[in-house]
Order: structure tokens, then C-alpha cells, then sequence
């Protein structure tokens, strides 16, 4: 009896963790599909009958306004950004941990200290840069900041990936005839493909969930879909079921590219643990 508990307390401890991070989710979908009148009860009705009603005003059906090109523009920043940080990444990392460069340790700790600085410590200098450069609402403007955003912690973990790389197939494709960008592509880059895709996925997530820069520097045309989100929040009247249903489309991305990338994910955050 003490054998088979021990063996199913990890299982048993996993499947709680699993549970107490999903409550609020399930919580949270279940509350779109109320009434306004009835996901303001409190304590909340169960019984309460569903409706799509929540989903209907997000999508612009009682004249509000359409969040496609808020969808939209949180696409194509996170895209574009996360392709620019690999794209930055992959080239640092080798230099850092394949071909090192001198004092490559106080490298990575200058890429570290530069997320030790608080975001709205640099607001004011970025938007003052914007403005007077004419960037202002400008969606690649959201890109290029986030772009810089997660460079560093891409570098800190794709250099950690490419470090088990096995030098004796570089040099093999090195010997080969094989140009630097080539070796890249070629040789590290599908050696470390759950590292990348565990990288870009992670700075997808950061660049999608980003909210305090866009909410300063964007306004109508590059507003992104947590901006977006937040214009449900009054200060009069009940919206309760609408935040939950804006909040559950609006995360359903990420989900999607988590849920599609959870293999490579698992490999990519495990690779090296196990020697």
C-alpha cells in the first residue's frame, strides 16, 4: 500500500497542479456563456441558462466595433518580432556557445541586465522617441520593440540549446565546404529545432500578451487585442461575461500554438537536463 502511494503521490500531486491552473480557465468560459445579470450574482449561478451573447458583442454584433484589426495587428507584431528574434538569436547563440567569443559569460550577463530594467522606467524616453520620429501607432514600431523586448532572454536560452550541439558534425560540415549561414541552417538549426521551437513560442507568448507599450503607443490603427480587451472594462453597466469572452478568444492563439508545439516545447525546455 506505502509502494503504490508512493509511486501515484507524483502522478496524484501532478494532476492537482493540472487542476488548480485550470479552474480559473474553466471558470472563465463558463462565465462568458451567462447573462450579464447572471455572471454578476454572487455567489454564481450554475444553473444559470448559457448564451452566446458575450461572444456576439465582442465580435461587433450589438455595433460595436470589430475586433479583427486588433487581431490582426497582435499577429502580425508577434510574428514578425518572433521571426526577427530568431532570425538575431540563432547567430549570437552559436557565437556563445559553439564558436565562443572572449569573455562570452559577461556577454550573457549584459543580455540578462538588460530585462533588470523596468519596463515603465524606459515608457517615457520610447515615447518621446516615437513621437518626435513620427512612429506613433505605427504597428512595426510594436515590433521592433518587442523585438528588442525578447532578444535577451532568446539568446540566454537558445545559447543553453545549441550548447549540446555536437561540435564534431560542425566541423564535419565545416570540413565539408560548408559556409557559416549554412552551417546554421543546415546543421545547428534542425539539431536544435525543439530549442527554436521552444524559444519562439515563448516570445510569441510574451509579444502577444504585451500590454503597457501598446496601450501608450498605439491608438486606433495599431491597437492590439489586448488593448483591445480592456475598452470592455466601465465604469458603469455589467461586462463581466463579455471580459470572459473577449478574454478566452483573445487567448485562444496562444493556446493553439502551445497545444500544436507542446512536443517540440517539452524537448526543447528539457534538452540537456538528462545527460
Amino acid at each position: 500500500m506505502i509502494t503504490v502511494v508512493r509511486r501515484g503521490g507524483p502522478a496524484l500531486l501532478a494532476w492537482l497542479a493540472g487542476l488548480v491552473f485550470f479552474l480559473p480557465v474553466a471558470w472563465m468560459a463558463l462565465t462568458s456563456l451567462h447573462s450579464e445579470q447572471d455572471a454578476a450574482t454572487n455567489p454564481p449561478s450554475f444553473a444559470a441558462s448559457l448564451t452566446l451573447d458575450g461572444y456576439r458583442e465582442f465580435f461587433g454584433a450589438g455595433g460595436g466595433a470589430s475586433p479583427w484589426p486588433a487581431l490582426i495587428n497582435s499577429v502580425v507584431a508577434s510574428v514578425a518580432s518572433t521571426a526577427l528574434v530568431l532570425l538575431l538569436a540563432l547567430p549570437a547563440a552559436y557565437a556563445l556557445s559553439i564558436r565562443r567569443v572572449r569573455k562570452w559569460t559577461d556577454v550573457l550577463f549584459f543580455f540578462l541586465s538588460t530585462k533588470m530594467l523596468p519596463a515603465v522606467a524606459g515608457l517615457l524616453p520610447i515615447y518621446l522617441f516615437a513621437r518626435n520620429a513620427g512612429l506613433l501607432d505605427n504597428i512595426w514600431l510594436l515590433v521592433l520593440l518587442y523585438t528588442s523586448m525578447n532578444l535577451p532572454i532568446a539568446v540566454w536560452m537558445m545559447q543553453s540549446f545549441l550548447a549540446e550541439v555536437p561540435v564534431a558534425v560542425i566541423e564535419a560540415a565545416r570540413v565539408d565546404g560548408a559556409s557559416l549561414p549554412v552551417i546554421l541552417a543546415r546543421v545547428v538549426a534542425p539539431i536544435a529545432l525543439p530549442g527554436i521551437a521552444a524559444t519562439s513560442l515563448i516570445c510569441f507568448i510574451f509579444s502577444w500578451n504585451e500590454l503597457l507599450f501598446a496601450r501608450v503607443l498605439t491608438g486606433v490603427v495599431a491597437e492590439t487585442a489586448p488593448v483591445f480587451l480592456t475598452g470592455f472594462i466601465t465604469s458603469q453597466g455589467l461586462f463581466l461575461a463579455k471580459v470572459c469572452a473577449a478574454s478566452l478568444v483573445v487567448s485562444l492563439p496562444v493556446l493553439a500554438a502551445g497545444f500544436a508545439a507542446q512536443d517540440k516545447l517539452v524537448q526543447g525546455l528539457s534538452l540537456g537536463a538528462v545527460k
